[in-house]
């Protein structure tokens, strides 16, 4: 879930530009999602879990306050970077029953709360995994094919930017809180999640995707929920955590990227940023770090963040909105850092 990572056609520009400054050759179609919280857009409302938040105080500043299924209090980086780059405003979910055709043109998310690369992650979260996240995609994709036909299909797809975010889960949930697989030391265990990550990117890839935007792991042990959990009655980083978030996902991915023609693969390093934020919240205009704007801010996360328990006077002051997910201003402070950096290594 933390965890801590674009699209239509420029019909109107000869050069990619947006609201940030692209390189001259950098053009996305569409934008896809795929793996957790951080980018499910309302999936998991249209399944049986208790990873949930289609309720309040859930997308307190989310278009007049509606509670998407977007785990924050307003807009996720999907949205964000597809409005960055000029796509459109809001990503919807592909299980979203008023899913309107420009949506299937130009990019919807599959991704659900609680999965991870790890499929045992999302069974003990009743989440969709990225088994099933696939299997959708390819339903997509012939009904992307019956509305513009099978080549233009190919040409979105070839030209579309597709998110991976996942891996928070197997480590804060699946093997540090539930213990389901200590068995392996934490050095098997990432080789694990890279194995199963590289497996789904190639994947993809057979399915025609060709640019990839992979969010890498964040500095998991200063959620505030694992500073609770695990970080003593000061409520401390736990070290153990964000050691065992930097695994071996940049060599696999080089490596994939090399070795698939005509694939780019970019992974964005969100751990810096986001711990900066953490250890330095004054110098983006944040005042809380440590605690969420829901509840208490040291446990409430899901069906624990409702509309009795309350949430903080001022979201803007808090990087987190509860336990587990960052607010918007957060994920608009991390994503004003990346965009231009990222989407423009695609020109290369």
């Amino acid at each position: 879930m933390v965890k801590v990572l674009l699209y239509v056609t420029f019909v109107f520009f000869s050069v990619c530009e947006a609201n940030v400054k692209l390189a001259h050759n950098v053009i996305f179609k569409a934008v896809f999602a795929f793996g957790d919280s951080i980018v499910d857009q309302g999936n998991n409302n249209n399944i049986t879990t208790l990873i949930k938040c289609n309720f309040q105080p859930y997308g307190k500043d989310f278009m007049g306050g509606d509670p998407t299924g977007r785990f924050s209090n307003g807009k996720t980086p999907t949205d964000l970077i597809a409005e960055e780059v000029g796509i459109k405003e809001l990503v919807p979910d592909y299980l979203d029953p008023n899913l309107k055709t420009e949506d299937i043109e130009t990019g919807v998310s599959f991704a659900s709360g609680g999965c991870g690369y790890d499929p045992q992650t999302a069974t003990i979260a009743e989440a969709i995994p990225l088994s099933t996240q696939l299997t959708q995609f390819k339903e997509y994709i012939e009904k992307l094919k019956g509305l513009v036909g099978e080549e233009e299909a190919n040409n979105i797809l070839k030209n579309s930017l597709f998110m991976v975010v996942a891996g928070t889960d197997d480590l804060a949930n699946t093997y540090f809180t539930a213990g389901i697989r200590l068995k392996q030391d934490i050095n098997s265990y990432t080789d694990l999640m890279v194995a199963k990550a590289s497996k789904f990117l190639k994947e993809l890839y057979k399915l025609g995707a060709r640019k990839y935007l992979i969010f890498g792991i964040p500095p998991i042990g200063c959620l505030p929920s694992q500073r609770t959990l695990g970080g003593g009655l000061n409520r401390v980083c736990v070290q153990e955590y964000n050691e065992a978030a930097n695994t071996k996902f940049s060599i696999a991915i080089d490596s994939l990227s090399k070795n698939l023609p005509q694939s780019r693969m970019v992974l964005v390093d969100i751990y810096s940023p986001l711990l900066d934020l953490i250890l330095n919240p004054q110098k983006y205009g944040f005042e809380e770090a440590e605690k969420g704007c829901c509840g208490t801010g040291k446990i409430e996360v899901t069906l624990l963040c409702n509309k009795f328990s309350g949430t903080c006077e001022d979201d803007t002051k808090y990087i987190f909105w509860d336990s587990y997910h960052p607010t918007e201003k957060a994920y608009t402070t991390i994503v004003d850092q990346l965009i231009t950096k990222y989407i423009n290594s695609f020109c290369r």
